[in-house]
Formats: C-alpha cells, structure tokens, sequence
C-alpha cells in the first residue's frame, strides 16, 4: 500500500496555478524537498508536523498553510485516520518574491474567510467553463495572502476607487457575452489589477464579474429558448460549455432547468 488514496491531480489552465493536488495521505511521510512553486494547503481531516526554515510547525483543519518555493520542507500526519489536503501550487510569481521570509517565519494563517475562498477556487477549478470564476477567485485568494504576509489585512478604502472602472468592465462583459474574457485580458485592456479590478466591480455592482457573465448567458439562453432552440443549442450559443453547464447555472437562477422550462413553454404555446 502506497499510503494514497482518492488522489486527483489537475493542470487547471489557469493562469497563476501549476498545479491542483487532492490526496488522502495515510502512512506516507514526506522527506525533506523543495518546490519551485508556492504550496497553498488547506486540511479536510486530520493534522500534520512539518518543518520548515528548521522550525516544527503543525496544520490543522481550519488553518490556512503556505509553503514559499525553494524552502526545504517534510511533513508527517499525526493522527490513525491519516491526513485528507487539498492543495494548489502557485506560480512563483502570484506572491511576491520579497514575502519569502515572512512565510518562513509564518506560514500558518487562523482565517476562516481566506479558507472558505480556498475552498470555493478548488470548487471552480474542477466546474467545466467557469474559468473566469477561477481567475477571480484566485486573485482574492492570492491579494489576501499577500496581506497577510504584509501584516496589512483589511480592505482598502473604498473612497480609491476608479468610478468608471466597474462600468468599463461590465460594458466589456456586456460585448463579449458569448466569447468571453478573461480575467488577466480585461485588467490589460481596463489598465489596472485584476484583483483590484474584481474588489471594484463587485462593490458597484454587488456581485463578482464572473457572476454577472454568467447571469448575461443565462439571460441570452433564456431568450433563445423562448425563440425556439433546444437547450442544447442555445447552450453553445449562449457561451456555456455544454448543456450540464448551462443546467447548472439555469436552475440556479430560474428554479427550474431548461428542459423544463421548454417544455413549460411548449405546453402554453401549444406547440408539439
């Protein structure tokens, strides 16, 4: 027994991420290694020992861990039912080089909102056509973070923000709807941070980009329906990645999926 199971490992295609690593750890214990990447580690049960900068730390299951690249490490779980972690490997450059020794001398954070955005990127990076969602969630993930290690937590006055910017953005989400954009081209064309980009939109309109994009798809599916297309088609046409992901999102926000919804439409109308 190699002491993995449930193990999944994913190459998201997000920029910013190398790497998604799900385990259940039983018996095995690391060595001391290295990682050219950030290790970003959250816990599902179990704790775990490890050292780093020749310091013994632990994580828990409501602690945020951040491992900096190029820093010797081993870890060993320390309870009968072995360790389930989940963790994202970022890009060296996603964190700032100089915040290498803060992380040494702190890598453990007690901040249920920074894990509950952990929790809710690795949950985008595994839904099909939800990369917007994922760049989003990644760059509060990583803004956060970067607090943190600054000791400069907390939002940033809102009286900063750029009053056109939110607009800006929508009116490019409103121009490509179907196509799409991602989060790291709109913040090159809009001219500003992507992080910065998300936290002002989200304040102006009070949901995230990602959010109001796939309200406009739902939106647009909807009219086609009523039009006369099969879900399946006005799927594709509407930018989702195939029908289950319009399904998703249309029962989510109408109540009802979009077959139902046909049918409804069908039955008043009363076409066959």
């Amino acid at each position: 027994m190699d002491g993995h199971a449930d193990t999944v490992v994913l190459r998201p295609g997000i920029d910013g991420i190398a790497e998604v690593f799900h385990t259940h750890l039983r018996q095995h214990a690391y060595p001391m290694h290295t990682h050219r990447s950030w290790t970003l580690l959250i816990i599902d049960s179990g704790t775990v020992r490890y050292d780093l900068g020749r310091h013994e730390h632990g994580a828990l299951d409501r602690t945020v861990t951040l491992l900096p690249p190029h820093v010797p490490h081993n870890g060993t779980p320390t309870t009968a039912q072995g360790l389930r972690k989940r963790v994202l490997y970022l890009e060296p450059e996603q964190i700032d080089t100089d915040l290498v020794g803060r992380a040494v001398d702190h890598p453990m954070f007690d901040d249920s909102l920074l894990r509950h955005r952990i929790h809710q990127l690795h949950g985008a990076l595994f839904q099909p056509g939800e990369g917007l969602e994922a760049e989003s969630r990644l760059e509060l993930v990583s803004e956060r973070l970067r607090q943190h290690l600054r000791g400069t937590l907390g939002p940033p006055p809102a009286a900063a923000d750029d009053p056109g910017l939110a607009e800006r953005l929508r009116d490019l989400l409103d121009s490509r709807t179907v196509e799409g954009v991602s989060l790291t081209e709109a913040s090159g064309l809009l001219f500003t941070h992507p992080a910065y980009l998300t936290r002002v939109f989200t304040r102006r309109f009070g949901m995230p980009p990602h959010q109001y994009l796939v309200g406009r798809r739902v939106d647009l599916a909807r009219r086609l329906i009523l039009e006369g297309q099969a879900p399946a088609h006005a799927a594709a046409d509407a930018g989702f990645h195939d029908q289950a992901h319009l399904n998703r999102h249309f029962k989510r926000i109408l109540g009802l999926p979009p077959g139902r919804y046909a049918r409804a439409l069908s039955r008043a109308s009363g076409r066959p």
